[in-house]
């Protein structure tokens, strides 16, 4: 391609009229070969961030990748693009790689894919300077931390081929804390500090929610069948409940299919592919179903239990909506939930200190779904960043009620304390509701000081209130007493009186009291956004690729909403490169007017929707009617397309510049030299 800045490849290539907040600067610190470490939101933009600096520079940049399917996704989704891009996998044919090879031999491919692995073989150091590698960008940075030790050591080779190539690195990943970050560091830049950018954690796009369990088989149910049609995650704790849980899902009508480490490495590689290539498809997944998730078209994400900690939350609603169109997530937990957890991080063998961190992660979470005011704002501030209150999460449109609960807390601790912590939720508030039980009688606990003092509350009211003190870290199930609770530290205040607590009332909600769908257009735009996905679902199955390769769902909603009834409109909706244009625009544009697109020449397509294109035509018409001079009689003289398109494009200041431009000359120049200045200046 020819020399161009990354704002003209972002328009041209990619469709897109400006950067996302953060892509600028970042690109322009890779493209002019600075070391760079970026850690941007997922969704973001991260790969722009380094496809842009390639198409600029000269040579190949070599992209290191942890998954195939993250690779496949990426080259097949540039190469729709127009741009050269392959990838070197263990699941490739030997006529893929032979198709690698004969490209960078030719000098034609601008972006390589690798796994971390290729760098193990000798030859590989080698190769990759034959090839003419100038930059190494590394998706998933923090995979040098999290597996460079023992799963995925050939992470440690990278920073050694960053030395031997001599050539600039730019790392990405959405999920680096500062240890992380300082491990990056340490391994890819020997310790020298690369140019940093952190940028903010918020996804704007996306709808949060929590739900207390109320039967959540058919909350899940419910959130599902609200969304019909539309691609979508559940995350739950177990893999049997994966099964039965898809099993519900495709009784009630819904595509969906179940994804778990104990399946066969087939059967997960079938649902990969299904859900990248079918619309609509939900999968039930255990977190297994994590980082080779390049969907961006997923519209929703469910937790049907609570995840382990605000990372693993963060991370994994953070696969809903990478498109930046609106998406939603709904996140189910209760008391089992917190004993799990709690058990887990309790249980497991990590040292003292890894044990306190763990719990203090866990509380994050639990304080966020048990959050009185904005969900975003408590997430948000938990990686340091200060908010307002956001108007897109379910505390935003439906704030709680909320009472003084110190009383109620301090009966239950009450009771806690004079059953010796011995006991678990159901038996302390048959103490508290005064329900004289055999198990109650048997231990003479009717006779307490504690016996029936919270009879205001029911039972229900009760368990609500309990699974707040668990989130709030005031009780801990104890393992070594059969999950019976006992108190903290922080719960002694309120239990001396020294501070009060505000409780929410229960957030059990029928699903009727749920706030309704986001609608991703207006409903007089939503027949032709369904017929939009239609023309895009039968290109793609023609085409043998994911239906968002053609477009993602931002492109189409905005087809629907701006209606463009010409080839140069459609060249101004976000997403519609050159390429894509010249593939598509026709039939989409089909779709809406309901009339054939109008015939361009190739010349003119190419600069579709641009600034040169208004010019492109006046020059046209110009030429037409001076074609035989000014009076007529002249000899029949005109300009191809090619030329008219570069005059529009270079904008030639004088005659004799005119006179340069590839097949004008000077007999040209004279006969609409002048006509053709005069259209410039105006444009200009």
């Amino acid at each position: 391609m020819a020399a161009a800045s990354p704002s003209d490849y972002l328009a041209s290539v990619f469709g897109f009229d400006a950067f996302r907040p953060g892509q600028a600067e970042i690109v322009a610190a890779v493209t002019a070969g600075e070391n760079t470490l970026a850690i941007m939101p997922t969704g973001g933009g991260k790969s722009l961030c380094y496809q842009l600096p390639a198409l600029c520079r000269e040579g190949v940049t070599v992209v290191i990748s942890p998954l195939i399917a993250l690779m496949r996704d990426q080259v097949r989704a540039l190469t729709e693009a127009g741009v050269a891009a392959g990838a070197l996998t263990s699941g490739n044919t030997q006529e893929e790689n032979d198709s690698v090879f004969d490209a960078l031999s030719a000098g034609r491919l601008k972006l390589l894919y690798m796994a971390p692995e290729r760098l193990a073989s000798g030859s590989a150091e080698h190769f990759l300077r034959r090839a003419g590698v100038s930059l190494i960008a590394v998706d998933e940075a923090h995979c040098v931390s999290q597996w460079g030790h023992d799963f995925r050591p050939d992470y440690l080779r990278i920073g050694g081929l960053r030395r031997a190539l001599g050539v600039p690195l730019a790392a990405f990943t959405a999920t680096a804390d500062s240890e992380t970050r300082e491990e990056i560091v340490t391994r890819l830049f020997d310790g020298a500090a690369p140019k940093t950018f952190l940028h903010g954690f918020d996804r704007p796009n996306i709808h949060l929610a929590f739900e207390a369990k109320n039967n959540p088989r058919n909350q899940i149910l419910s959130f599902a069948a609200a969304r019909m049609g539309r691609s979508g995650i559940v995350y739950c704790g177990t893999r049997a409940k994966t099964e039965t849980l898809a099993r519900a899902l495709g009784e009630a009508g819904h595509s969906a299919c179940h994804y778990h480490g104990g399946m066969e490495a087939e059967a997960r590689r079938e649902v990969e592919h299904r859900f990248q290539t079918e619309d609509g498809l939900i999968v039930v997944a255990t977190v297994a179903f994590g980082m080779g998730v390049d969907k961006p078209d997923i519209r929703w994400v469910a937790h049907a239990d609570l995840p382990k900690s605000i990372e693993a939350y963060y991370q994994e609603i953070g696969r809903a909506g990478r498109d930046g169109a609106p998406a939603e997530t709904l996140t189910l937990y209760g008391p089992d939930d917190i004993r799990l957890r709690r058990a887990q991080v309790d249980e497991g063998l990590a040292p003292p200190e890894r044990k306190a961190a763990d719990h203090a992660r866990l509380n994050a979470l639990l304080g966020l779904a048990e959050s009185l005011a904005c969900r975003r704002k408590a997430l948000l501030g938990y990686f340091g960043e200060a908010s307002e209150p956001c108007g897109n999460c379910d505390l935003c449109e439906r704030p709680p009620e909320c009472f003084d609960g110190t009383t109620a807390v301090r009966k239950a601790l009450s009771a806690i304390l004079r059953t010796g912590e011995y006991f678990g939720t159901g038996h302390l508030i048959d103490i508290l509701i005064g329900e004289e039980t055999d198990k109650v009688r048997a231990r003479g606990h009717a006779a307490l000081p504690t016996f029936g003092v919270g009879r205001e509350y029911g039972r229900k009211e009760w368990q609500a209130i309990f699974r707040q003190m668990m989130g709030h870290d005031l009780v801990r199930p104890d393992p070594e007493r059969h999950g019976a609770l006992r108190m903290t530290e922080p719960a002694r205040p309120i239990l001396r009186g020294e501070v009060g607590i505000t409780l929410r009332k229960d957030s059990i909600r029928s699903a009727g009291d749920r706030p309704q769908v986001r609608a991703l257009v207006q409903e007089e735009d939503a027949p032709l956004l369904s017929a939009l996905k239609a023309k895009r679902r039968a290109l793609a199955e023609a085409a043998r690729v994911p239906a968002y390769v053609v477009f993602n769902d931002r492109t189409l909603i905005e087809m629907a909403e701006r209606r463009p009834a010409t080839l140069d409109a459609m060249a101004g909706v976000s997403g519609v490169g050159a390429t894509k244009l010249e593939r598509y625009g026709a039939a989409f544009l089909e779709v809406i007017t309901g009339a054939a697109a109008e015939e361009m020449h190739p010349a003119r397509r190419q600069i579709a929707g641009r600034g040169s294109a208004p010019v492109f035509d006046r020059l046209q018409e110009i030429q037409l009617d001076l074609a035989r001079g000014a009076d007529g009689a002249g000899k029949y003289l005109s300009c191809t397309h090619s030329t008219l398109r570069q005059i529009a494009e270079r904008r030639p200041g004088t005659l004799d510049d005119m006179a340069r431009i590839p097949g004008m000359g000077a007999q040209k120049a004279e006969r609409f030299g002048a006509a053709f200045l005069e259209v410039l200046a105006e444009a200009s």
